[in-house]
C-alpha cells in the first residue's frame, strides 16, 4: 500500500515520529515507571478500560484498579461483585468481567504472567485483535500493527482520501502493516502516533489540519476534504437508552449494602418500568448482576 500522495515513505514516517515525540501527551501507561511496576499487566488493564472510554474517565479508575489489583494474581482472588464495583462508572461492564476471567486465566496458564504471544493474548476471555496486539507492541515492544478507530481515520484520510473509514476489517491489519517502519522499536513508536494523531489532531468531527504533520502528503487534504459519507454503525444515543437503564440498575447496587437490595427498590425511580426490567433481565443475563428470592445483587 502506497503512502499518501507521492511523499516518500521515509520522510512520512519521519514526520510523523518527529511529531510524536514533541507533542505526545503524558499519559500514565507510557511512563517507564509505569511498566516498571505493573508491567504488561498495566497495559492490559489500561487497553481494556480505554475501549470506547475517553482517556479523562479512565486515569482514575486506572491507579485506583491497579493499586488495589497490581498482578494478575491478586485480581484472580477477588469476587465478580467486588471487580464489577470497582468498575464504576466506566460503561460497558461486561468488559470488568472479562478482565475477571482473563486474569484467572493468566493465573492458571500462565503462572501469572501476562503472555507476549499474540495467539496466547487472543485465548484470553475479552482479548481482541486490537487489544492483543497493544499488548504485545506497547508493553513488550514487538512488531506488529495496532489498529484502533483513530488510526483508522488517519490511514482513510491520509492515504485514501476519505473523509471516513469505512466499519472495521481484517485488511484494516494489513494496511497497517505495509506502513510501519522496518526498525522494530520505531514501529512501536509508529503504531503509538497514528493512534495519537487520529485522536488529537485528524479527529472525526473537527481535524486540525493546519497542525498535520502529515498535511503536505495528505490525499484527503489535496483533495479539498471532500465529505465521502460515513458508512459506520452509529451508536444509539445514551439519553433514555437500554444502556442508560442497565447502568441505573447498576449504580444502584453498587451503593447499596453487601450491594444487595429487594428487586423492587433497584432503581425504583426509572420513569419506565418496562425499560427498567427489560435492564434488570439483561445484566442477569450477562452475568452482571444474579436475582434470587426477591432480591438483585452483584454478581458473588
Amino acid at each position: 500500500m502506497p503512502v499518501p500522495s507521492s511523499t516518500p515513505a521515509t520522510v512520512w514516517r519521519g514526520d510523523l515520529l518527529a511529531w510524536y515525540a514533541a507533542t505526545a501527551r503524558d499519559l500514565p501507561w507510557r511512563r517507564e515507571e509505569f511498566a516498571t511496576e505493573y508491567g504488561a499487566w498495566g497495559t492490559l488493564v489500561s487497553e481494556f478500560m480505554l475501549q470506547q472510554t475517553p482517556v479523562s474517565r479512565v486515569i482514575p479508575h486506572l491507579d485506583a484498579w491497579l493499586r488495589r489489583w497490581p498482578a494478575p494474581a491478586d485480581m484472580s482472588q477477588a469476587t465478580p461483585a467486588e471487580v464489577v464495583h470497582q468498575w464504576a462508572n466506566l460503561g460497558y461492564p461486561r468488559r470488568a468481567l472479562w478482565l475477571h476471567r482473563a486474569a484467572i486465566e493468566i493465573v492458571e496458564r500462565h503462572e501469572g504472567i501476562v503472555p507476549r504471544d499474540v495467539p496466547a493474548l487472543l485465548a484470553l476471555s475479552g482479548i481482541g485483535e486490537y487489544t492483543a496486539r497493544a499488548v504485545a507492541v506497547f508493553h513488550y515492544g514487538d512488531r506488529h500493527p495496532v489498529v484502533d478507530t483513530n488510526t483508522r481515520r488517519v490511514i482513510a484520510r491520509a492515504v485514501d482520501g476519505r473523509s471516513q473509514p469505512g466499519p472495521p476489517a481484517k485488511r484494516d491489519l494489513t494496511r497497517m502493516a505495509d506502513l510501519l517502519p522496518d526498525d522494530v522499536t520505531e514501529s512501536a513508536i509508529f503504531n503509538a502516533a497514528m493512534m495519537e494523531l487520529g485522536a488529537v489532531v485528524c479527529t472525526a468531527r473537527a481535524p486540525k489540519c493546519e497542525v498535520c504533520p502529515l498535511a503536505s502528503g495528505c490525499a484527503w487534504l489535496a483533495a479539498g476534504r471532500p465529505d465521502t459519507g460515513d458508512s459506520r454503525r452509529r451508536q444509539a444515543r445514551y439519553e433514555g437508552s437500554d444502556r442508560q437503564a442497565r447502568g441505573a440498575v447498576l449504580r444502584t447496587l453498587r451503593v447499596a449494602t453487601d450491594h444487595r437490595l429487594a428487586a423492587e427498590s433497584v432503581a425504583a425511580d426509572w420513569p419506565d418500568a418496562v425499560q427498567r426490567d427489560r435492564a434488570i433481565d439483561s445484566l442477569v443475563a450477562d452475568g452482571l448482576i444474579e436475582a434470587t428470592a426477591g432480591m438483585l445483587m452483584l454478581p458473588r
